[in-house]
């Protein structure tokens, strides 16, 4: 494990050498390779597919798992999203002169080493390896082992086209253990990794934070939560709810808790229960919810569960403030909504819940990277340092200062 992160910082030097117009253009290559090699991409993850119904993955992390021609397309499409973005390294954040004539600027520059751990999604291999490289970060990846197959067809086909441009294969690389063994190695290596970034499960998210020397940017659940004030246009929240959670159950930006306000709790439940029936949705609900539609009873634990499946908890509030209460308490610092009309109420709750994405008036499945147009995503930081919410290419970067100076001394 020494050795191989010991390659990986020291060919962080040569990738600093590259020009924004050189790694566009590789990452164009990769792009292009991804779609080349889509038959072979495919037949890898058929092998982790076919594991995985044979291991009862649930069907959340069967669909995040699942490669298709579309999803390989995609895939290729946020690399080139990628390339098409303004070079984040060596750009001039401030400026200015002190009073002993000093010329001081503040300059963008890579993190270094950074090592990612994620679960299930081949498509994160792809995402994160092309954002590091675009923001001249080398980058240790550590995929999960369902996704084993897929995650190295994916890196092949990205490593042949670096060592195409005589680049060593080391700049984008899984970690050669990827057991629990291999991680409590790599996130101790502070000798030659800058940052990890874990990304999954609430048990993954924990270990590493209180296990790592290297520093860690938290991507922790997305305990996400929509609430449907009594000034919302109905049909508007209804559609906003359903494409909340219904959408995609299996992702961090799928809400989890939808909120009603009590003074439209009798007026609004049926007509969500109808809709969400239609979806097969499995819904719990407080006493009172239980009172106006027949739904499952939810607990304090389910408030505190992230489903990442087809299920939601809904819970009858006193207004925006009740809505503000709850979220405090069970909010996990992702995605939260307010659907309503009322300015006064939505600046409340905007300026109240200390969340890395707060809504009015859409759905929390937004809080994505190429939704806010970053081209891709390392993942939703929950951090509130060094970066928060969709972490793209300005989250990849740090700053050193460069001083001019002509003789002076102190």
């Amino acid at each position: 494990m020494e050795q191989f992160l010991e390659e990986a910082k020291n060919s962080s030097r040569i990738l600093n050498t590259l020009t924004g117009k050189e790694k566009n253009k590789i990452l164009l290559e990769m792009a292009e390779a991804l779609r080349v090699n889509t038959s072979a991409l495919l037949s890898a993850n058929a092998v982790d597919m076919t594991e995985g119904k044979t291991n009862e993955l649930t069907s959340a992390l069967m669909d995040r798992l699942f490669l298709d021609e579309k999803r390989v397309d995609s895939m290729a499409t946020a690399i080139e999203e990628i390339a098409a973005l303004k070079e984040p390294v060596g750009r001039v954040l401030d400026g200015w002169i002190t009073e002993d004539d000093l010329k001081i600027e503040k300059v963008s520059i890579p993190i270094g080493v950074i090592g990612i751990i994620y679960e299930s999604r081949p498509n994160v291999t792809s995402d994160t390896a092309a954002l590091c490289f675009k923001s001249s970060n080398v980058c240790v990846l550590k995929g999960g082992k369902e996704a084993e197959n897929s995650n190295k067809a994916i890196a092949k086909v990205l490593q042949d086209v670096l060592g195409k441009n005589d680049l060593p294969r080391s700049l984008i690389s899984l970690i050669p253990d990827s057991s629990r063994e291999g991680v409590a190695k790599l996130i101790k290596m502070d000798k030659f990794v800058d940052l990890i970034i874990p990304r999954g499960g609430a048990g993954l998210i924990k270990y590493v934070s209180e296990n790592a020397t290297v520093s860690v940017v938290k991507h922790d659940k997305g305990q996400c939560h929509t609430y449907i004030d009594k000034d919302a246009k109905i049909d508007n929240a209804i559609a906003i709810a359903i494409n909340a959670k219904v959408q995609r159950p299996g992702v961090c930006n799928a809400m989890e808790t939808l909120l009603v306000d009590r003074a439209i709790a009798s007026e609004i439940l049926p007509k969500l229960k109808v809709e969400f029936d239609k979806a097969s949705t499995h819904l719990k609900g407080c006493l009172e919810t239980q009172s106006i539609v027949e739904v499952s009873h939810a607990t304090d634990e389910d408030y505190d569960t992230e489903y990442l499946e087809n299920i939601l908890n809904i819970r009858v509030v006193d207004g925006v403030n009740g809505a503000i209460e709850h979220i405090i308490r069970f909010g996990s610092g992702h995605s939260e909504s307010i659907i309503t009309e009322d300015i006064t109420s939505a600046e409340a709750f905007l300026n109240a819940i200390d969340s890395a994405c707060v809504y009015v008036n859409a759905s929390t499945r937004f809080t994505d990277g190429g939704a806010f147009g970053f081209g891709a995503e390392v993942g939703i930081s929950t951090n509130k340092l060094h970066a928060r919410g969709p972490m793209g290419i300005e989250g990849l970067t740090t700053y050193k200062f460069k001083i001019y100076g002509s003789g002076q001394v102190r």
